[in-house]
């Protein structure tokens, strides 16, 4: 389509002796003496209105003779093989779509799936049979690893590593929900229908065995003699032996039927349940005065038949007025009675069974939602006695028989329940490893251990506490942490992630005291030390601030630390020769502070202070344990290993308020005041927590806060009353 016109011919001569001419432009100069002819093709133009490319112009060259000799090209490309692609591409930008005020009110539905589990690495286990021929193989493998696994620890062949996980940021989420609509509903039960309710769950298998006899009538005669039993009726023997031996399979049939179901009602849920509320009213029942003394409420004795019978007779009030009076009269010289009898402690019950029996009482908490629920730890203190341990949860509603029990193959030196999950009881042992139970849960398994951990101590924890630490500035973020004290001198800290992550608080060294030396005399060498750290006994956290905290030490000291700042004591107390036991902050007066040791002294502190405030030995026995009452700033209790002592400060600073001895060869060894009530509990080393009653305790004294300076007042003015 694409028409081309003539040849245009260009000659040009160029001379031998190498005379220069001018060539047109593009054409090649020969370098013979003769003369060529260059063809130029006209340039092809497009037609109008069509989408043709333009081709270059083609040159031809020709020689003397008009032959081509136009020069070719070295590389011919294949016509089949595809276009070469640049190596940076431009992506063209599509024009988008114009949003409207329509599509943006429109409502776009994301639907968030969850994405399949991927499995990095899946190890199924291998079951091999007993009686295969790899079996031997097998044990004799397993044995090896087991020993490879005891060999393992404290060799020097083996190398710890730790690794690192990341922990994501915690993060505050609010939930938006309906809000929940209540309802009250009654439903009124008569005694007419418990009557008849009650009455047809006995009717019931009346009918049954009626169903029974009617089969088992029809199953024991045959079809062809119902008719001859029909027609010869009347005869009394037949009937009477047909009747006998009907009875007699009707009475095997439910024999049977009763033996199959006795095992799937004894392993029911609600016959369970059943006996469980039984035994609850039955424990009511028989310690219903101790019970009702315990919780301070009237105690009503059950009328005698007698009694009632002669009270019923009575017709004259006259009469009933003056027994009244007369009871009245006895109730007053009662009351007369016991206002000149001392104080004293009066024993309501014990908590104990078959499986405490012998095993020494270390730790008691309460529950901080239920003040029924009592933890008690079990396990002694000395390496050499060391026997099976057992943590038990009792309730005051069954002191028979305990709520939950929990085994361990070694002792048990501290329990405390959470204060954000009153559900979890976490567990020190004597082996330095901690157990956080569920008690909601039947369940024997702890849901967080220790033992696995790098971090677990290697000594007995002699303590166990929740505490709530503040996150923020404001004080309204708080989190709460477990903290342990342990004979290794650490005091740690397990934070609940993905288990139990522990941190240190602190590590008591020991401290030497410097020696003042007089003129003269050579400045004595102290003793070597044989471990620089010093074993931890006992802490107590600040009621207000729980970033400070005291540490009581094997050494007989009192270090005084922050969870700030590890690396050394803000203050040291001094003043025990032995090993501190327990420290308890003032429930009131948050500056006073009492410690027991095993040097037999009770002594109590202010925290600004650091020589004693008052100081106690009233017996040669150790304390090992002491506690505030939780309704007056001046009693505290402490057990020592014969007897228990409740002083009252505002009473005397000598002598104890009461004394109770215990047994011959029982050792009392832990102390708490019940929190609602006028109770203390006890316990010893027969694996027994006794409950008393403190009777006829002085109340003209008001119980509430008590600042420092008032108790030195009235511990001066009672000094001054003794010397006058």
């Amino acid at each position: 389509n694409i028409g081309f016109g003539p040849k245009k011919s260009i000659s040009f001569f160029k001379s031998v002796k190498g005379s220069q001419t001018k060539a047109y432009p593009g054409a090649y100069q020969s370098k013979m003496g003769m003369s060529r002819n260059m063809i130029i093709l006209p340039e092809t133009k497009p037609l109008e209105k069509m989408n043709i490319s333009t081709p270059r112009t083609v040159i031809q060259v020709f020689d003397a003779h008009g032959v081509d000799v136009t020069p070719r090209p070295l590389f011919h490309p294949d016509p089949h093989s595809g276009t070469a692609k640049p190596n940076v591409q431009v992506m063209r930008t599509t024009p988008g779509k114009i949003v409207t005020k329509e599509d943006l009110e429109k409502t776009i539905e994301i639907i968030l799936t969850e994405t399949e589990t991927l499995k990095i690495f899946d190890l199924p286990t291998v079951m091999i049979s007993v009686e295969s021929e790899e079996a031997v193989k097998v044990n004799n493998r397993n044995k090896n690893y087991e020993t490879l696994c005891k060999n393992r620890v404290g060799n020097d062949l083996y190398v710890e590593r730790m690794m690192q996980t990341i922990n994501g940021a915690p993060k505050n989420k609010d939930v938006q929900c309906d809000r929940i609509i209540k309802e009250d509903k009654g439903i009124m039960s008569t005694a007419w229908d418990l009557y008849d309710s009650y009455n047809a769950m006995e009717l019931l298998p009346l009918s049954v065995k009626q169903s029974m006899l009617d089969s088992s009538n029809k199953a024991c005669i045959p079809p062809k003699d119902r008719d001859q039993r029909v027609l010869v009726s009347t005869e009394k023997n037949s009937e009477a032996s047909s009747l006998m031996d009907i009875e007699n399979v009707i009475l095997a049939k439910i024999q049977d039927d009763e033996e199959d179901h006795s095992d799937a009602i004894l392993k029911s849920e609600r016959f369970s349940q059943d006996l469980f509320f039984m035994d609850r009213v039955l424990m009511e029942n028989i310690f219903q005065p101790k019970l009702a003394a315990y919780r301070q409420l009237p105690i009503f004795k059950e009328p005698e038949p007698e009694e009632l019978e002669d009270f019923l007779r009575v017709e004259k009030v006259g009469e009933v007025e003056e027994e009244t009076k007369k009871e009245e009269e006895e109730d007053l010289e009662i009351d007369a009675e016991q206002s000149t009898i001392p104080a004293n402690l009066e024993r309501l019950w014990s908590f104990s069974c078959d499986l405490t029996k012998g095993l020494n009482v270390s730790s008691l908490v309460w529950n901080k939602t239920n003040p029924d629920l009592l933890a008690v730890g079990y396990g002694h203190f000395g390496f050499k006695e060391q026997k099976r341990g057992l943590a038990c949860c009792w309730s005051i509603k069954n002191p028979m028989w305990p709520e939950r029990i929990y085994h361990s193959l070694c002792g048990v030196t501290a329990v405390d329940f959470s204060i954000g999950a009153p559900n979890l009881l976490a567990v020190g042992y004597h082996n330095g490893s901690i157990a956080v139970y569920n008690v909601q849960s039947n369940s024997n398994i702890p849901v967080l251990d220790s033992s696995e951990s790098p971090q677990n101590h290697l000594g007995p924890i002699w303590q166990l506490q929740w505490i709530e630490q503040d996150r923020g500035t404001t004080g309204d973020d708080k989190r709460e942490i477990l903290v342990s004290i342990s004979a290794d001198g650490r005091i740690s800290k397990w934070v609940i992630r993905k288990g139990l992550n522990c941190h240190d608080l602190m590590r008591l060294k020991r401290t030497t005291v410097a020696s003042s030396k007089k003129g003269g005399e050579k400045e004595k060498k102290g003793e070597a030390l044989i471990a620089r750290q010093a074993p931890g006994m006992c802490f107590a956290f600040h009621p207000k601030d729980t970033n400070i905290y005291l540490a009581g030490t094997e050494e007989g000291h009192i270090h005084k630390c922050s969870c700030s700042y590890n690396e050394q004591y803000l203050e040291t107390y001094r003043g025990h020769k032995g090993p501190v036991y327990k420290i308890v902050w003032n429930p009131f007066c948050h500056d006073v502070f009492l410690s027991c040791s095993a040097d037999w002294g009770v002594i109590i502190w202010q925290q600004e202070h650091l020589k004693p405030f008052l100081t106690f030995y009233p017996t040669t026995y150790v304390v090992y344990d002491v506690a505030w009452s939780p309704k007056s700033s001046y009693i505290f209790a402490a057990a020592n290993e014969n007897r228990i002592e409740i002083w009252d400060l505002h009473f005397s600073i000598l002598d104890p308020l009461i004394v109770h001895f215990a047994n011959p060869g029982i050792k009392f060894t832990t102390v708490l005041f019940a929190k609602q009530t006028d109770c203390l509990l006890v316990g010893d080393s027969d694996g027994q927590v006794a409950v008393y009653e403190l009777r006829n305790m002085p109340t003209g004294l008001e119980s509430g806060r008590l600042e420092f300076h008032s108790m030195q007042g009235i511990c001066f003015f009672n000094v001054f009353n003794m010397v006058q």
